[in-house]
């Protein structure tokens, strides 16, 4: 008898590759800190507030030194206060940046209103020319301004700076709100007047409390602009009082004095208040999200 054949075994195969290692290796290069970027990304904030910080710090130096710090002291502060012309030019600018910030709304609204509901070549001329003032260089809306004024014989003052800070800040208003007022479905608008109100009615009703978001955040970022502004404020400005921003530019080429430390420290924790106040806004109005002043965002 021939004996029957002995069956061969397999052989057995090795462990197999756990499925987790290739996935370990991906996400440990896909978690790893770039370390370069980081390096850039400290500096680049080193650079950036490290001289705010400075002005911050000697803004309370206890003497009159720009190198040496000497103690805790409020002296600049007070001495600020006590400064009148500083504290006419800080009247000033809180002056023109409120009176350009409400006249650029009301003007700016009803401008971007045009704009969108207005249709034709006109309308689409017209939503060009508005964004010129935002590629024009401002020391070229600045030298204009001033030559405007002096060609018609009007004496340059205050009224000749809120006129010019008006007219560039337009154009922002009308940017931003143009976008919010095209994302409005005309429809509610309709209703409202099916149901018998007028059109003005329901502008006022429905339109502009759906606007009220965009409108507070350009009234932020205008007042911001216009408060800070220096090379507009500096060709139409005249001899007294000047803006606060001017105000400094004539001190500082003087010699910086430890006072213009304090008069930066305020001007920069008024800044900080407008951006916590701009941030606040979604959440008065019961939205999430920050603020998008981007048109077409």
């Amino acid at each position: 008898m021939t004996p029957s054949p002995v069956p061969r075994t397999a052989p057995s195969p090795g462990p197999a590759p756990s499925p987790r290692t290739p996935r370990r290796r991906r996400r440990r290069g896909a978690d790893r800190r770039p370390r370069f970027a980081i390096a850039v990304t400290a500096v680049f904030f080193v650079l950036l507030y490290l001289p705010v910080g400075v002005v911050v710090l000697f803004s309370f130096n206890a003497q009159k030194s720009l190198t040496v710090f000497d103690g805790v002291s409020l002296r600049w502060y007070r001495a600020f206060l006590r400064d009148d012309v500083l504290v006419g030019s800080l009247g000033m600018s809180l002056q023109v940046s409120l009176v350009a910030m409400a006249v650029s709304l009301v003007l700016g609204v009803a401008l971007a209103l045009g704009l969108v509901r207005g249709r034709g070549r006109l309308g689409s001329f017209a939503g060009l020319v508005m964004l010129v003032p935002l590629i024009t260089p401002e020391i070229v809306t600045g030298v204009a301004s001033m030559m405007l004024f002096k060609g018609l014989g009007i004496t340059l003052s205050t009224t000749t700076v809120m006129l010019a800070e008006v007219t560039f800040s337009i154009s922002y208003v009308t940017v931003i709100l143009r976008s919010r007022i095209a994302a409005l479905n005309p429809e509610v608008e309709e209703a409202a007047m099916d149901l018998g109100a007028t059109r003005g009615q329901a502008l006022r009703l429905v339109t502009l409390p759906a606007l009220l978001p965009g409108i507070l955040a350009s009234g932020v970022l205008i007042f911001a602009l216009v408060f800070d502004d220096f090379v507009l404020a500096y060709f139409t400005t005249g001899v007294d009082p000047q803006p606060l921003s001017v105000r400094i530019y004539s001190a500082i080429r003087f010699g910086v004095q430890p006072t213009i430390n304090a008069v930066g420290t305020l001007m920069l924790v008024g800044s900080i208040a407008l951006i916590a106040f701009a941030l606040s806004i979604p959440r008065l109005f019961g939205r999430r999200g920050g603020l998008d002043l981007l048109p077409g965002k």
